[in-house]
Order: structure tokens, then sequence, then C-alpha cells
């Protein structure tokens, strides 16, 4: 039990040494492995002490540790089932909106998740043109520009005309993604219809029948791993029938982004945020 401890000790710093080389700078998070590896090796010697000093040692103490280690780890599980359970989904053709969850943008450019959600929506309006997306993401402390001009931006190079979005860029979080992204649908709603109201035809009473609007189809584009809270945030904030969309997270980066989002899930439910 020891040398496992230990190798797994090694293995969160070398992931945490990979992580920062490989993104470049410290992404959020981050420390964690550095926590998990203090905690093996608290583990790790705690562990060769009980084994030692059997006699010394009560037995809650090895009992409460075991316990509260298997706790975490069934925890965690579940919640990782939860989300690559959200990464399948219905029928996502002819959204009516879709909103593409920004992500960190550099000096140098677009973060690798944000150009992954961006080249996913390209490919979403090729098949269905007529969606509106609704790009969401305020201007962080450390980023040039707001993240949702940089995502029109990128957009518009690729041929996506800007008639064909709306920017939100107000929010710093998912849950202020999915509130300020639904109150700029209302807002784009609202014009359209008196758009319509402008350009209707007057007609003699009874002469024509109303039909009641249909209800809008909105999406929600972003990482595979952040597509459950995504989904539950917007449910739980005014769109109880979204449609998740996800982009291929990076293959490194994985395994960070899955725990974060597992930390993130738990604090989201235990604030009331889903």
């Amino acid at each position: 039990m020891t040398w496992i401890l230990w190798l797994l000790a090694a293995a969160c710093v070398i992931y945490y040494v990979v992580i920062v080389i490989y993104s470049g700078f410290t992404t959020s998070f981050s420390f964690i492995w550095m926590v998990f590896a203090a905690a093996c090796l608290l583990l790790a010697l705690g562990w060769e002490y009980y084994m030692k000093h059997k006699d010394r040692v009560p037995l809650w103490l090895p009992v409460s540790v075991i316990t509260f280690c298997c706790t975490g780890i069934l925890v965690f599980s579940m919640v990782e089932i939860l989300i690559f359970t959200g990464v399948a989904s219905r029928d996502t053709s002819n959204l009516d909106y879709l909103i593409v969850l920004g992500a960190r943008v550099k000096e140098d450019g677009l973060s690798k998740s944000l150009k992954s959600r961006l080249d996913k929506a390209i490919e979403y309006l090729e098949e269905n043109p007529g969606t509106v997306l609704v790009l969401s993401g305020g201007q962080g402390e450390d980023e040039p520009v707001t993240e949702a001009s940089a995502m029109r931006d990128y957009l518009v190079f690729n041929g996506v005309r800007e008639q064909q979005m709306i920017l939100e860029t107000r929010s710093f979080s998912t849950v202020e993604n999915i509130a300020y992204s639904r109150i700029a649908i209302e807002e784009d709603q609202a014009k359209r219809k008196a758009r319509r109201a402008r350009s209707d035809i007057t007609m003699e009473p009874g002469t024509y029948e109303e039909i009641p609007d249909k209800p809008i189809r909105i999406g929600v584009l972003t990482s595979d791993f952040h597509v459950f809270r995504a989904e539950q945030i917007a449910k739980k904030w005014g769109i109880p029938d979204i449609y998740g969309i996800s982009s291929e997270s990076d293959p490194v980066l994985l395994v960070h982004f899955c725990v974060r989002e597992c930390a993130a899930i738990l604090k989201d439910k235990l604030v009331g945020n889903m």
C-alpha cells in the first residue's frame, strides 16, 4: 500500500508539471494536484507508521481515514458518470438559438478549449444555417478583449455572418453565461416580434386565424466535460428544455478538467445554482 501511495504522489506532481508546461501558465485549479500529492504522501507515512505501531493507534482513526477516502472516490465516480452521461444528447438539429459558452482568451489568441467550441459551432451552422449563435463571455482581468468579441472575430473570419450572432459580454461564470444569454434571447425575440408587427398586412377580423408562437428551441454548446453542468444550470435559471452540444476537450488536460468540473458541480449544487 505504501509504495502505491508514493507512486500516486509522484504521478500527481508529474501531471502538475505537465499541466504548467503544456498550458504555458498555471491553469485554474491546477494546485489541486499538489494537494493530492501531499495527501498521498501523508497517507503513505501514516500507513507506514500504523503498520509498525498498531498498538499505539486507536482503531477509529484508520477506519475514519479509509471511510473518508472511499467516500471521496465514490462521490467522484458518480459525478464523473453524470458528466459523461450529459455528453449524449437528443436531436439538436434546427435550434432557434445556440448559446456558445466562452473560455479563456490569451494575449496571443484563443485558448484550445474556446477554439474547439467555435469550430463545433461552425460545423453546426453548416448543417443548421437558420440557428442564431449567442456568444457568451465577458473580459477577465488577464484577457485582452471580451470572450464574446474574440469569438465573434474568429467566426466572422471563418465565414459566419455577423447578423447571425448575438454578443453577451457581461458574464464571468457559467451561471452568468446562462442567465445573461437568456435575457439576450428574450430581447432578440421581442425585437423580432416588433418587426413582424410593423410588417403585418392589415386584414379584416375573422378572415384569418391566429396561430400561437411555437416554443423556441435553445441549445448550449460547450466542452464535453462541461455539458452536464451547463444543462443543469440552464434548467435552474429559466431554460427548462435545453439541448446540450459538446465539443472535444484537450486530451492532455482532460483528467484535470474532469477533477475541476467535479468540484464545480458539487459547489454549484451546494449553493443552489443547479
